[in-house]
């Protein structure tokens, strides 16, 4: 992709209720969640903002004023809320809703309960170099088992030397859906605003041999409940530690 094709728009999917996170989550959202200082929304709009992103649309549902009021003084990237309130539409029901805010270029796709730390190059701005329009739908950011912290699952796709994915279903060597990626909002047109799951439109591209994927440099990081806080904090500790010249001030970033 040339540097004037990259995505300047994002969906950021923050309208999740957070249940795993209880009791924190009783009185604030999940997105809204600290980890080393810094709320878990903020660590994927930081990387936005890192590559140049100009808009992100964040979708809210559960305690939406908390997520509206914190987003309110933030220029970098521009953030329009889509409304869920009313009813929670998934994570492929709340982009088709967001579309007429999206574009019509590609645009990246980030979970608000996931993020990562970066080695070297940031892996938004790698997964935009690698995107290709004429072959791929989605281009999804993966990422390695040894480098994920707080992940307790299976893994979800296999990766072909070419880049093309397939279901990993239950295949351990697999890889994991790193929360980010990017899309071509073709790929909902005539789609409805109603609840329905991304995991659609992955499944629709494999069998078309366009869904692609791109392993992370890095480490990954999810925070699914109470305990594993902890484990992540440690985590970007261990990754500034083996990077000092990253500014730690970014870290307390709201």
């Amino acid at each position: 992709m040339m540097d004037a094709e990259r995505p300047v728009t994002a969906m950021v999917l923050a309208a999740g209720l957070g249940k795993r996170m209880r009791p924190i989550t009783d009185t604030i959202p999940k997105p809204l969640v600290p980890i080393a200082g810094k709320t878990l929304l903020d660590w994927g709009l930081d990387s936005l903002q890192q590559v140049g992103v100009e808009k992100a649309v964040v979708n809210v549902h559960y305690r939406p004023d908390q997520i509206v009021h914190h987003v309110a003084a933030r220029s970098q990237p521009s953030i329009v809320i889509s409304d869920e309130s009313e009813r929670l539409l998934d994570s492929a029901g709340g982009i088709v809703k967001a579309l007429p805010e999206l574009g019509s270029k590609p645009f990246y796709i980030l979970n608000a309960d996931t993020f990562w730390l970066d080695t070297g190059k940031p892996n938004l701005e790698r997964l935009a170099l690698a995107w290709d329009g004429s072959a791929m739908d989605i281009l999804v950011m993966l990422a390695e088992l040894p480098s994920t912290t707080g992940h307790s699952g299976g893994t979800d796709f296999l990766i072909a030397a070419d880049g093309r994915l397939a279901r990993a279903k239950g295949d351990p060597t697999g890889l994991i859906y790193a929360g980010a990626a990017i899309a071509n909002p073709q790929i909902f047109a005539g789609a409805s605003a109603e609840p329905h799951s991304l995991n659609a439109y992955f499944d629709r591209a494999i069998a078309a041999g366009r869904l692609f994927g791109m392993v992370m440099q890095g480490h990954w990081v999810t925070v699914g409940t109470p305990d594993a806080i902890a484990p992540a904090e440690a985590a970007v500790r261990r990754a500034f530690a083996d990077a000092p010249r990253v500014d730690m001030s970014r870290a307390d970033k709201r």
